[in-house]
């Protein structure tokens, strides 16, 4: 049976209540799209499965709640993550402003080499857009982050934003992955060998059985 991964990454979405996290992982995982709004209670989590320069990438996405009462417990998953997406609704302000915030509390408690990238999301509601395309971009430079403007709705660059945070994860642990995929062909190879090498002996031992 073929593995299904080579290598498994944990991703951690952070931003406001209903800027559309959940929305966004639910169209990345499951290619579906409720319309209706129920808030994320403490944190949860899907999966999916990349193939990224021929590594096939298990990538454990955290949707935590925005909400203040839940902050305990988002920042405990802080220290695991190797990569983060702030997300903020572009029809919202507040939501834009307050990932300085969400950035400060990820500088504190995350690890320094944690991978981030900043999403605007639901540029469907492109009518009731608050937060400019240039002020979202112009924040991510800032942080040295790749940026991008979404709609779960739509579905426009939701795979992109979250293939792009696992490339820049994978790329920032490649040597790691390299010894890892190395180890495994290795192990395969010696197991193959001594697989071969058997064969013989049991040729062998059968003739002379057959011999006596």
């Amino acid at each position: 049976m073929a593995k299904q991964y080579d290598v498994l990454f944990r991703l951690l979405m952070l931003g406001d209540s209903g800027v559309g996290k959940t929305s966004m992982l639910r169209r990345f995982t499951e290619s579906e799209f409720d319309s209706s709004h129920i808030s994320t209670i403490g944190i949860d989590f899907k999966m999916k499965t990349l193939e990224i320069d021929g590594v096939k990438v298990r990538v454990q996405i955290w949707d935590t709640a925005g909400q203040e009462r839940y902050q305990t417990i988002t920042k405990q998953y802080y220290r695991r993550a190797q990569g983060i997406i702030f997300v903020y609704d572009i029809t919202n302000e507040p939501s834009f402003q307050r990932i300085v915030k969400w950035a400060g509390d990820v500088d504190e408690f995350a690890p320094t080499e944690v991978n981030r990238i900043l999403v605007g999301n639901k540029t469907d509601e492109e009518l009731s857009r608050q937060v400019s395309k240039e002020q979202g971009s112009k924040l991510a430079k800032s942080y040295g982050m790749d940026f991008f403007e979404t709609s779960a709705s739509s579905d426009s660059n939701i795979t992109e934003s979250f293939t792009r945070i696992t490339e820049l994860v994978l790329e920032a642990h490649k040597a790691d992955v390299d010894n890892l995929l190395g180890s495994l062909d290795e192990y395969l190879d010696k197991a193959g060998l001594e697989e071969e090498s058997d064969r013989p002996r049991t040729e062998n031992n059968t003739q002379r059985i057959c011999s006596c």
